[in-house]
């Protein structure tokens, strides 16, 4: 038994249950003991969250300088996203917590040092790092908020939303329905890089403006 251990039991009944299911009893009993043997290594639940979090900070890429900051902005915003769709209950805990751990920390460090040797000022790598996390977590929440998961369950969907239309109704619906959402191929997943590269290029434009001073 360990900090250590607690923790990664209790991602695993996050992963399970979500975060409301993180007790100190369930977790107790997916490591197989007793609830008051876990006080020995946690205060309570809620350094079990500041745990949890910081776990998943550590399956977070950390941006390198080598790569350029772009690449390192937009392979950091692919591995969160790929992080929170692992652990869908830590999208409102991500920032929420008032006792970050050091993968967290280093986690923000390394971005701000990242967008900082770009050449962003302090006050425009904050700016950037909001818009960039601000990005990805909504687009994490509204993909995992959909109706659908596979090409058949869109197809599904579609076929529900046309027949409560009237003929004509929502011409401009039916056309993206029709000639871009249900084309073979298509995946809302896609949307992610397109959206994160308008982020990305934006930022690009204002550090060779007068902004980034």
């Amino acid at each position: 038994m360990s900090k250590e251990r607690v923790f990664e039991a209790a991602v695993r009944v996050a992963d399970k249950g979500g975060v409301a299911s993180v007790t100190m009893r369930k977790v107790a009993e997916e490591l197989g003991v007793e609830a008051m043997s876990l006080y020995y290594h946690v205060a309570g639940k809620e350094e079990i969250l500041d745990g949890i979090v910081d776990l998943v900070f550590t399956e977070i890429e950390l941006p390198g300088g080598e790569a350029g900051w772009k690449t390192a902005m937009r392979r950091r915003a692919f591995s969160v996203r790929e992080a929170l769709s692992r652990h869908a209950w830590a999208l409102g805990l991500m920032e929420s917590r008032r006792n970050p751990g050091p993968a967290t920390l280093r986690d923000h460090d390394s971005v701000i040092g990242s967008l900082r040797a770009a050449g962003f000022s302090i006050a425009m790598a904050a700016h950037a790092f909001s818009a960039l996390d601000s990005y990805v977590y909504g687009f994490v929440l509204q993909e995992s908020s959909l109706p659908f998961a596979t090409t058949q369950e869109l197809e599904d969907v579609a076929e529900g939303m046309a027949r409560q239309m009237p003929a004509g109704a929502y011409p401009h619906l039916a056309e993206m329905m029709a000639d871009h959402a249900l084309r073979p191929g298509y995946a809302y997943a896609d949307e992610f890089a397109f959206g994160l590269d308008l982020v990305l290029d934006g930022l690009e434009r204002i550090l060779g403006g007068p902004g980034a001073a």
